[in-house]
């Protein structure tokens, strides 16, 4: 590593460099014990560090919460919640003390700190040839990306175009610069570099990875997507989505493991994961599902029959996806996310025909023939509504469902409150409430008090 003296040091900075001390890269342990401690040096040090997918497939955990596919309405399981899950379900103005760390934040700015030792320094590294260092500094930009993404999608406001210049965004660390300013930049600003690193990367990336945890083309496609549906470009955001389908389109019919469940690919093998993220370390029956979203699915629906499984304790029913594989659950980019960001896109342009014949496309995967009734739209207005409600039959489970909640806000069609009864006590989410923005953990506002809190 760098030999670094620390006068006064930005929190988010040293907090990060202390967790990548801590939980080191498991390749990048193997340089050290090789050869001894010693800077970045080599081109190889630079993948090493990639190669951590313990650090690099970590995504986000409280959304699967505070959305409304979650719900935990056993007074007996409300109790086992822990504090900071007890309050995100409850859409709590504040979720922890003034010396607690938030889990989701660090991670994230963990996984950006590295990026940026990468990319300050691998393009002037000993021993890689340019197509090798152009590819490395093409992952960094690519991880850093998705993670400005998901912590926007958190810790800032729903985008609006007509305000994002002036919203408050996030710190935008670009450098391994100890010293940079904590200031939050405006919501735009953090949009436009995730572009930006995207729009460079893929030049330099494959179409597919060797291993889907590892950047591609499709990754980047991918990711674009994702971004321009949160900037409500949804013409841009349908052509991503379809540039991704054009390198990766299989689909998992859901048929073929009705009666063994168990041999469901995991995710190294699962063709519709388009780039690999997870949530692990989470009690996950403790998630159990609303009866909204059980109702919506319907039992005959197959995403119910194998992804969906009875609390022994009679909390209800969880999401149990990830209890084939034990590898946690899978919240990346897939190739259904896409067809649906596609089929989104196809019904605000108001070719509501193509984006039905998309969803049924998908849904065919979902059903047992015997089971199976294509849907049907007369307008656009009816046929988005059918993506929304397949979006979230499609992704539950997965926190995709608080991204929706917190941008369809702008939908005067979709946009509404929501409320849950929690040890008693309701609490009601309005529309366009400051909860759907968490705040910022009050340590890191103490530390760096040119960092401003989130409106509450």
């Amino acid at each position: 590593m760098k030999t670094i003296t620390i006068n006064k040091v930005s929190y988010i900075g040293w907090i990060v460099i202390l967790s990548l001390f801590i939980s080191s890269c498991s390749k990048f342990v193997e340089i050290e014990e090789r050869s001894g401690t010693r800077p970045l040096k080599y081109t190889s040090d630079y993948q090493y560090l990639l190669n951590n997918t313990t650090t690099f497939e970590r995504s986000y955990g409280f959304p699967l919460i505070s959305c409304d596919d979650a719900g935990v309405e056993n007074p007996t399981q409300q109790n086992t919640l822990s504090t900071q899950w007890a309050l995100t379900y409850s859409w709590s103005e504040t979720r922890y003390s003034d010396n607690e760390e938030d889990i989701d934040w660090s991670n994230y700015y963990n996984q950006i700190n590295i990026c940026n030792q990468i990319t300050d320094g691998v393009m002037n590294s000993e021993g890689g040839s340019m197509t090798d260092k152009k590819y490395i500094l093409a992952q960094a930009r690519t991880h850093r990306a998705y993670a400005y993404l998901n912590l926007a999608n958190m810790y800032a406001k729903p985008y609006d175009p007509t305000t994002a210049s002036k919203d408050l965004g996030l710190p935008l660390l670009t450098t391994s610069y100890l010293f940079s300013s904590l200031e939050r930049v405006s919501l735009d600003k953090v949009y436009q570099q995730i572009i930006a690193d995207l729009e460079l990367s893929i030049k330099d990336l494959p179409n597919l990875p060797d291993f889907n945890c590892e950047p591609s083309k499709a990754a980047a496609y991918a990711i674009l997507a994702e971004t321009y549906l949160q900037m409500r470009n949804f013409t841009k955001a349908g052509l991503y989505a379809d540039s991704v389908l054009m390198i990766q389109n299989t689909l998992t019919d859901l048929n073929n493991y009705v009666n063994n469940p168990s041999t469901l690919p995991k995710k190294l093998n699962d063709q519709e994961i388009i780039f690999s993220k997870t949530v692990s370390g989470i009690y996950y029956p403790s998630l159990t599902l609303s009866s909204d979203l059980l109702q919506l699915i319907g039992e005959k629906d197959l995403r119910y029959k194998l992804f969906t499984a009875k609390d022994y304790r009679g909390y209800g029913r969880y999401y149990s996806r990830y209890q084939y594989t034990y590898e946690g659950v899978y919240v990346g980019p897939n190739v259904p996310e896409m067809m649906l960001i596609k089929a989104e896109s196809k019904a605000r342009e108001g070719d509501y025909s193509s984006a039905v014949d998309i969803l049924n496309t998908l849904r065919k995967k979902r059903f047992q023939p015997a089971d199976y009734t294509d849907l049907t739209a007369s307008s656009a207005s009816d046929a988005l509504a059918l993506v929304i409600n397949e979006r979230r039959r499609e992704l539950f489970g997965r926190g995709f469902r608080w991204f929706d909640m917190r941008r369809l806000n702008y939908d005067q069609a979709f946009a509404k409150s929501y409320s849950r009864t929690f040890k008693g006590q309701t609490y009601t989410l309005e529309t366009n409430s400051n909860r759907f923005t968490y705040a910022i953990a009050e340590k890191y506002i103490l530390l760096n008090p040119e960092m401003k809190q989130n409106p509450r």
